[in-house]
C-alpha cells in the first residue's frame, strides 16, 4: 500500500495540515501510523466526516484543557501549556533545565540526559509543577482559599531538599522572615491575617476582572507567605484565576524576568500598575497567538 504525507493528504482533502494531523492523532484515519514524528496515511483513506460543530466546539479554554488532560492528548494546548509554564516559571527561580529537558520529563516521565549533571531539586520541582497545573485544571472552578494555596505549595516542594529542613514549612506559611530583591515582606506572625484579608477582598468581588487578578498577584508577592516557592505559586494562582473567569492566561516568560520584576516592584512600592498591566497584556497576547489558536484549527472550525 502507498502512503501519503500530511501535506499531500491536506491538499487531497482540501484542509489544513494541522487538521490532518488532528484527524490522525484522534484515531479518525484508519491505517495511519507514526514513523518518528511523521504521519504515514494510506493513499485511499477517506476524509473523516465532519462532526456536529455545536456539540464538539469547546466552550472555554478550561473545557479544552480538561478534555485534553483527561484524554492524554499529546501535542495540544494542554501539552504546550504544561511545558511552557513549567519551564519558564522554574527557570525564573534558578532551574537549569532547558525547555527540551522539561518537555522530555513531561512526555516520558524520565530524565534521559547523558553526560550532564542535573540538580535533583530541578527535576523534582519540574515533575511537581506539572502536578500543580493538573490540580489547577481539575479545580479551577473551586474557591480560591488558603487551603488550596497551601496545597499548591505542598505539591511543589514535596520531596525536595527544602522539605528535609526542620525550619522549612512545606505546605504551610513561613516560620522565618524573608525578603525578595532586598525588599522586606510580611513577618511570619503577620502572614495568616494578611492572607485572610487578601482572599476575603478578592472572593467578595462579584465580578472578577483582569485588574483584580493583577492586584491580587502584586499583594500576594508582597506578602511572600512561604519560605520559598512564592513566585511559582503566585504565577500558578494567576492561571487558576484566569481559567476560572475565562480570561486569557498569562505565562510570564523567563526572557522577560527583569521587565516583570521591575514593574512588579514599581506596583508594590509606588502603587503604579500601568507598566505591569501592559506587560501582562503582552504575555497574554503571546499565549493567545502561539497557543490558543491550536484549539480552533481542527477541521477549520
Amino acid at each position: 500500500m502507498r502512503y501519503l504525507s500530511v501535506a499531500e493528504m491536506a491538499k487531497k482533502w482540501d484542509v489544513s495540515e494541522r487538521s490532518v494531523r488532528n484527524y490522525c492523532a484522534h484515531g479518525r484515519v484508519p491505517g495511519a501510523f507514526l514513523t518518528g514524528k511523521t504521519w504515514n496515511i494510506p493513499e485511499n483513506a477517506e476524509k473523516p466526516e465532519r462532526t456536529n460543530k455545536k456539540k464538539e466546539k469547546p466552550t472555554t479554554l478550561l473545557d479544552v484543557l480538561q478534555d485534553e488532560k483527561a484524554n492524554k492528548y499529546a501535542g495540544g494546548i494542554y501539552h504546550k501549556t504544561q511545558i511552557d509554564l513549567t519551564y519558564n516559571s522554574n527557570h525564573m527561580e534558578g532551574s537549569r533545565l532547558t525547555h527540551d529537558q522539561t518537555r522530555y520529563i513531561f512526555e516520558t516521565n524520565t530524565i534521559g540526559i547523558e553526560k550532564e549533571v542535573l540538580n535533583v531539586d530541578d527535576v523534582i520541582e519540574t515533575a511537581n509543577h506539572f502536578r500543580c497545573i493538573d490540580m489547577i485544571i481539575d479545580h479551577a472552578k473551586s474557591a480560591l482559599t488558603e487551603k488550596f494555596i497551601k496545597e499548591l505549595h505542598l505539591i511543589l516542594k514535596n520531596g525536595t531538599s527544602d522539605s528535609r529542613k526542620d525550619w522549612f514549612a512545606v505546605g504551610d506559611y513561613k516560620k522565618l522572615p524573608n525578603e525578595v530583591g532586598g525588599m522586606e515582606t510580611a513577618l511570619p506572625e503577620e502572614v495568616a491575617d494578611r492572607m485572610k484579608k487578601l482572599l476575603s477582598e478578592y472572593n467578595n468581588k462579584e465580578e472578577k476582572t483582569f485588574d483584580d487578578i493583577l492586584d491580587f498577584h502584586v499583594k500576594f508577592e508582597r506578602i511572600h507567605p512561604f519560605q520559598d516557592g512564592n513566585g511559582r505559586v503566585g504565577r500558578m494562582i494567576i492561571l487558576k484565576q484566569c481559567l476560572d473567569h475565562n480570561i486569557v492566561p498569562v505565562i510570564i516568560r523567563d526572557i522577560h524576568k527583569a521587565e516583570y520584576n521591575r514593574y512588579l516592584n514599581k506596583a508594590q512600592h509606588e502603587q503604579d500598575y500601568k507598566g505591569l498591566e501592559a506587560y501582562f497584556e503582552k504575555e497574554q497576547k503571546y499565549y493567545q497567538e502561539s497557543i490558543i489558536p491550536m484549539i480552533f484549527d481542527f477541521d477549520e472550525l
